[in-house]
C-alpha cells in the first residue's frame, strides 16, 4: 500500500522512469526508498510554488486595474484642464523704444546719464556747446529791435497822413480860389485900362494891367494843379499805410528768426521724451553731434508681450480672455494679463519680401499671427523685464 501511494504522488516520476533504459531498473530498485524521499520533497515545493503564484495573480490584476484606472483618471483631468487652453514658446516682451537724436549740431559740454539708467520725462540727457545759438538770438533779437523802430516811425508817418493830405488839400483849394479872385481883380483892371482914353492912362498902365491878368490867369492855373495834386486823399494814405503794414512784416518776420533761436538754443538740452530706461547709449562728453544721429534709445515703461499664436489656435481667442504668462528669464516669476488685440495680419504678410502663392507650387505652411496680451498683474519693480526675452503664455479660450 505505500508503494502504492507513492507512486501516485510521483507519477511523473515514473513517467520519466520509464522512458530510460532496463539495465537501470535493478538499481533503481534498490535505491526506492531514498528516491521516494527526494521525489516527495520535490512535489510538495513545486505545489506550495503553484499556491503562492495563485495567490499573487489576483494581487497584480488589482495593482494594474488601479494603475489603469489612474492613467484614465489623470487622461481626463488633463483633457479638462487643457481642452480650453491655448499656448505657444514663440512668444516675447515687447514695448515702445524710443530714438533719441539732437536736433541741433554741436560739440557734448555735459554727459548727465549713464548707462541702463531710468529717467523722468523732461529730465536733461546730454548738454550741446550752446555759444553759436546764443550768439543767433542776440542777432535777431536786434534785428527785431531795429524792425520795431522803423515800424513805429512809419505808423507815426501814418497819424501825421491822415491829417496832413486832408488839410493840403483844403489848403490848395483855398489858394485856387485866391487866385481866382486876384484873376477876376487884375482881368477887370485890364478891362478898366482898354476903356480909358488915351489921355487918361498910358501904354504903361495898360501893359501893367494886361501882364498882371496874365499873371493872374497862371496863378490860378498852379492853384488848379496843386488842387489835382492833393485831390487824392484816401489813395495817399493807403500808400502810407501800405509801408506800415510791410514794415509790420518784416518786424514778424524778425520775431519768427527770434523764435528760432530761442528754440535752436533751448535744443542744446536734450531731454527725456517720457518716463524709461536709458539703453543703446552711443555718445560720450566731447563727441560732435549733428541732427538726426542716433544717441539714445528710451524704453518706455510700458511693456506687454507679443505671442505669435499658430492659426487654427485662434478658433475661439477673443480679446479679454484671461493669460497666464511664464518667463524664461524668471522662473518663480508668475505674471497675470489679458488678450488686447490680435493683429489684422500674419506675420509673413508684413516682411519686406511677402509670399506669393499665385504661381508655381504651393506647399501649405501654417501661418502665425501675432496677439498683443496686456500685463495686468504680477510684475515686480525690483526684477527688471528686458524687451525681446522669451514668454510661455497660456490663454483660457473658454
Amino acid at each position: 500500500m505505500a508503494v502504492e501511494q507513492v507512486e501516485d504522488e510521483t507519477g511523473s516520476f515514473e513517467a520519466r522512469g520509464e522512458r530510460q533504459s532496463d539495465r537501470d531498473q535493478p538499481a533503481r530498485v534498490a535505491e526506492s526508498p531514498a528516491g521516494d524521499g527526494v521525489e516527495e520533497a520535490d512535489t510538495a515545493s513545486d505545489k506550495r510554488d503553484a499556491a503562492a503564484k495563485q495567490r499573487r495573480r489576483p494581487v497584480v490584476f488589482i495593482i494594474g486595474g488601479i494603475v489603469l484606472a489612474l492613467l484614465a483618471v489623470g487622461g481626463l483631468y488633463l483633457w479638462l484642464t487643457t481642452r480650453n487652453i491655448e499656448s505657444t514658446d514663440d512668444a516675447y516682451t515687447d514695448g515702445r523704444a524710443i530714438t533719441i537724436a539732437p536736433q541741433v549740431s554741436g560739440v557734448v559740454v555735459s554727459l548727465d546719464v549713464t548707462d541702463n539708467q531710468f529717467v523722468r520725462q523732461g529730465q536733461p540727457l546730454i548738454h550741446i556747446d550752446p555759444r553759436q545759438y546764443q550768439i543767433d538770438r542776440e542777432q535777431a533779437e536786434g534785428a527785431l529791435a531795429t524792425a520795431k523802430a522803423q515800424l513805429r516811425g512809419q505808423q507815426f508817418g501814418l497819424e501825421i497822413a491822415q491829417k496832413n493830405f486832408p488839410a493840403q488839400l483844403e489848403q490848395a483849394k483855398a489858394q485856387l480860389e485866391n487866385a481866382k479872385a486876384n484873376r477876376t481883380r487884375a482881368q477887370a483892371d485890364f478891362e478898366r485900362q482898354q476903356r480909358l482914353p488915351k489921355a487918361a492912362t498910358s501904354q504903361q498902365d495898360v501893359d501893367a494891367a494886361e501882364a498882371a491878368m496874365k499873371q493872374a490867369e497862371a496863378q490860378v492855373a498852379l492853384a488848379e494843379a496843386q488842387v489835382t495834386q492833393s485831390s487824392p486823399v484816401p489813395q495817399r494814405i493807403s500808400e502810407t499805410d501800405a509801408q506800415v503794414g510791410q514794415l509790420q512784416g518784416q518786424v514778424e518776420q524778425a520775431q519768427a528768426r527770434l523764435d528760432q533761436a530761442d528754440l535752436n538754443l533751448s535744443k542744446t538740452v536734450v531731454t527725456a521724451p517720457q518716463d524709461g530706461w536709458i539703453t543703446k547709449r552711443n555718445v560720450e562728453q566731447g563727441t560732435y553731434v549733428t541732427p538726426g544721429q542716433q544717441i539714445f534709445s528710451i524704453v518706455a515703461t510700458d511693456i506687454w508681450v507679443t505671442a505669435n499664436f499658430k492659426e487654427n489656435q485662434l478658433v475661439d481667442m477673443r480679446p479679454g480672455q484671461h493669460v497666464a504668462l511664464k518667463v524664461d528669464a524668471y522662473p518663480n516669476l508668475r505674471l497675470e494679463g489679458h488678450v488686447d488685440s490680435i493683429q489684422l495680419g500674419s506675420g509673413s504678410k508684413f516682411t519686406a519680401f511677402p509670399p506669393e502663392n499665385a504661381t508655381g507650387n504651393f506647399v501649405k505652411i501654417v501661418q502665425r499671427v501675432p496677439v498683443k496680451i496686456t500685463i495686468d498683474s504680477g510684475l515686480d519693480p525690483k526684477i527688471p523685464l528686458p524687451l525681446g526675452i522669451s514668454v510661455e503664455p497660456t490663454v483660457t479660450v473658454r
